[in-house]
């Protein structure tokens, strides 16, 4: 199956590392223009070094660090596609943050700093983003996760991600007479620096995906590529007639099953 994303300007979230650095550098091999955000600077031009390895030119990328929940943030994501390219297509809502703790030790603080990381931000981000969607009749992708669909012992987490599978509904529903898509797409364990961002150790993190990979009906975890085959997908005209929806990638962990 083929892609190209020539003339398109794709804004990804959480592009320093993990699933949105892999997606930054597939599109860039597909030719898009690029806005990526994130918040270590290091990364980012990193993440932007490796899209132009891939042929795409110093001049198809743009660089916003900070704090996605920051409102000015936002808004720059937005305006740097629009006065550079002059035009917005895809939208990747890609960032996000894991805080862990059993729910009796869970601080509302914390619940309250992953919301606004994973679901307020997209929201706030997402509606800047749709007056230029609506013009390109692009779309949007959210990243969500399979702690959406069964429980995985973090109640902020999961209940951040049921939200943003509820807004991919919800909005798909409201903006597809103006000929938006919007679709979702929940991983599960993907070995990431998500883990590496909660304070966990090199062995703390290594037992942790070890004991992830047998909970999987496929027996292993996942991979960014597999997940970033995903967003390309629904981000291109191949998924033309798919909105609203919620692709499980998860090697079957979503299913819940049990084998006796």
């Amino acid at each position: 199956m083929s892609y190209c994303f020539k003339g398109k300007t794709v804004i990804i979230t959480g592009a320093s590392s993990g699933i949105g650095q892999g997606a930054a550098i597939e599109f860039a091999k597909l030719g898009a223009n690029l806005i990526l955000g994130g918040r270590n600077v290091d990364n980012l031009q990193a993440t932007k070094n490796m899209c132009v390895k891939e042929g795409l030119k110093d001049n198809q990328i743009v660089l916003v660090t900070g704090e996605i929940e920051d409102q000015n943030i936002q808004k720059q994501l937005v305006d740097e596609a629009i006065n550079k390219f002059g035009q917005l297509d895809i939208l990747v809502n890609n960032a996000g943050m894991v805080i862990g703790s059993p729910v009796l030790e869970m601080k509302m603080d914390d619940f309250d700093k992953i919301h606004n990381v994973n679901l307020r931000s997209a929201v706030a981000l997402t509606l800047l983003a749709l007056p230029h969607l609506i013009k390109t009749k692009g779309n949007v992708v959210n990243i969500s996760s399979v702690a959406s669909l069964i429980p995985m012992g973090s109640l902020a987490y999961g209940m951040s991600k049921a939200g943003m599978d509820m807004f991919t509904k919800c909005l798909a529903f409201e903006v597809a007479p103006q000929g938006v898509r919007v679709n979702s797409v929940n991983p599960g364990a993907v070995p990431t620096n998500i883990a590496r961002n909660r304070g966990l150790t090199n062995e703390e993190i290594e037992q942790r995906y070890k004991r992830l990979a047998t909970l999987h009906p496929l027996g292993r975890n996942g991979e960014v590529k597999e997940v970033v085959d995903s967003i390309i997908f629904l981000a291109s005209e191949k998924s033309s007639f798919v909105t609203g929806q919620l692709i499980a990638v998860g090697g079957g962990i979503d299913l819940g099953g049990v084998r006796f």
